[in-house]
């Protein structure tokens, strides 16, 4: 008896579970498009920290960009963003996916200043060396008298 009732308290546990807390919205922005947003978010936040003058100077209203980047409203994004909340193995996946996906744009963005950098010392140094030649090029010269 005790057996029975514990594998039916179970099932009820098991059931309940998977019941969905909200429902699923008409407008519910995908999950891959939701990540892109989220990432752009951050992104828009961060710039936010650094560079509110020139968001304001340029008439830039973050919020506002990001809607109409994806072309969506904040309805459809409230939405959207509570029911992946209520899905908390879909919604750490989503922000895992934005975290990786910064840090490879960190890292590209890494390679390409170093690269940058690097053609402008090889640019300084060749700038240096024709200089040099040239120096050296008018000193040897000899004037006949």
């Amino acid at each position: 008896m005790k057996y029975s009732l514990s594998v039916v308290v179970l099932i009820l546990l098991l059931y309940s579970c998977a019941e969905e807390l909200i429902k699923k919205p008409e407008n519910l922005i995908p999950e891959d498009k939701m990540v892109l947003i989220f990432k752009e978010m951050a992104i828009v936040n961060a710039a936010k920290g650094t560079n509110i003058g020139q968001l304001k100077d340029n008439g830039i209203e973050p919020t506002i960009y990001i809607f109409e980047k994806f072309e969506i409203d904040s309805a459809q994004f409230v939405d959207s963003d509570r029911y992946y909340a209520s899905k908390p193995l879909i919604y750490e996946t989503m922000y895992k996916d934005v975290e990786t996906s910064l840090e490879n744009q960190r890292l590209q963005l890494e390679s390409e200043k170093m690269l940058n950098d690097s053609l402008s010392r090889l640019k300084k140094v060749e700038k240096k060396n024709l200089k040099n030649i040239s120096k050296d090029s008018t000193s040897s010269k000899v004037i006949p008298q």
